[in-house]
């Protein structure tokens, strides 16, 4: 079929080609760079953390009424705080270990620094975020030890939380970076400027940083109880038994001590899967959002492509007869209306394009957004395709069913 007579006849509604057009572009523009934010979203979610999530419980609490200074005795007193509660956690049931460590990946709160190959730091360093804990924290993350070994009882330190510790465990992206050759178990590295020995390389392991960084996974356990008015443990539960585990431990550690504090939503007990749920709480309900707005401007788009091509069936409806009467058949006028629609809905995915990248440069410039993917434009291309081409099928479905007689009727 020859294109010529339908753009000729575009050419006669001029102004409803064009709205519709304009409406297809900034459609487009918009579903790509909704699309980009979903997709990223969901990446987020779903990375892996690098520990073993189910059964994962934190335990987060304050001691009101010990002292806050950083004397000798002080530390000494929140230390054995610290050990007798983790005997007590350790003993109960439903427990299966439990150690103290200062943060959980995604969890927000954590220190971090360089991770250097020398004291002066002016070679090759890593930026990366430190795990305090004790020699049970790496079994109790459910941590992939792929090189080296835990840390010893013996190299577990307890102070504050200051780097500093002779030996460390680091991820494998701390490794290869300061190590591309694979050597890094053994070497030294400076910790701030501190020296330290690589006992230990884990698979993976997340930061505690919850946004997107180029260093998300790089993460150095330390051998250090962190002494202080606020205690912080992880602790794992026997399979299917974390719910019971959470109970456990808010009656054996109130029965053991009464004077802690766990005020909610910061401290408390919390499995690791209401730690997820509620730190990408913002994804999830931008992922929604971004989904919302996708369907409303989508369905709006159809409604348009709907009411312009009813509108043009009854306007044309003599020439429709006309044509069936000078033996054009029905799938001809269907594949009229499919043609003269795809034309126009390409033409507002040329303009949508542009738009679409125009769109993201001005969300780079004023907010945190990344550069888009072509992907994504090229997916939200297809579904405006394919959404025009639905659109206009009852329309196109209704016109083919014209009979030739209709061109004799307003004679």
């Amino acid at each position: 079929m020859s294109i010529h007579p339908i753009l000729a006849a575009l050419k006669k509604h001029k102004s409803a080609v064009l709205l519709i057009v304009l409406q297809i572009a900034l459609t487009l523009a918009i579903v790509a760079n909704a699309l980009s934010i979903i997709g990223h979203s969901i990446e987020r979610m779903s990375r892996p953390t690098g520990i073993e999530e189910d059964g994962l419980i934190r335990v987060l609490q304050q001691w009101p009424a010990s002292p806050g200074s950083d004397d000798a005795a002080d530390i000494k007193k929140f230390d054995a705080l610290q050990r007798a509660d983790l005997e007590t956690l350790r003993n109960l049931p439903d427990v299966k270990d439990a150690a103290a460590s200062t943060s959980n990946p995604i969890l927000s709160g954590y220190e971090a620094g360089d991770v250097s190959l020398g004291a002066s730091r002016k070679g090759k360093f890593v930026r990366a975020a430190y795990y305090y804990g004790d020699e049970h924290m790496r079994p109790v993350f459910g941590l992939r030890l792929t090189a080296g070994r835990d840390f010893y009882a013996s190299e577990i330190r307890h102070g504050h939380g200051v780097p500093g510790s002779p030996v460390v465990i680091v991820s494998k992206p701390v490794a290869d970076q300061l190590f591309p050759n694979g050597n890094a178990l053994g070497q030294t590295v400076y910790q701030d400027g501190k020296p330290a020995r690589i006992v230990g390389i884990v698979e993976r392991l997340q930061t505690p940083k919850r946004g997107d960084s180029d260093w998300s996974f790089n993460s150095v356990l330390e051998p250090l109880r962190a002494d202080d008015s606020w205690a912080s443990y992880v602790v794992r539960a026997r399979p299917g038994r974390t719910a019971e585990a959470m109970r456990e431990i808010h009656d054996a550690l109130f029965a053991l001590n009464p004077m802690r504090l766990m005020p909610e939503p910061y401290a408390g007990i919390h499995s690791f899967a209401e730690i997820r749920a509620a730190a990408y709480f913002p994804d999830r309900g931008m992922a929604l959002l971004m989904s919302a707005i996708c369907i409303i401007l989508l369905s709006a788009t159809a409604a348009g492509i709907v009411g312009l091509s009813s509108f043009w069936v009854v306007q044309r409806h003599r020439q429709i007869g006309v044509r069936r009467a000078l033996g054009a058949r029905r799938i001809d006028i269907l594949r009229y209306f499919q043609i003269e629609n795809f034309l126009i809905v390409v033409g507002g995915v040329t303009g949508g394009t542009a738009l679409a990248f125009g769109l993201n440069a001005w969300l780079m410039t004023h907010y945190e957004m990344g550069h888009l993917p072509v992907i994504y434009v090229a997916s939200g291309a297809i579904v405006v395709v394919a959404l025009g081409q639905a659109a206009v099928l009852v329309p196109a479905l209704r016109a083919s069913r014209v009979p030739p007689v209709a061109a004799t009727r307003s004679l």
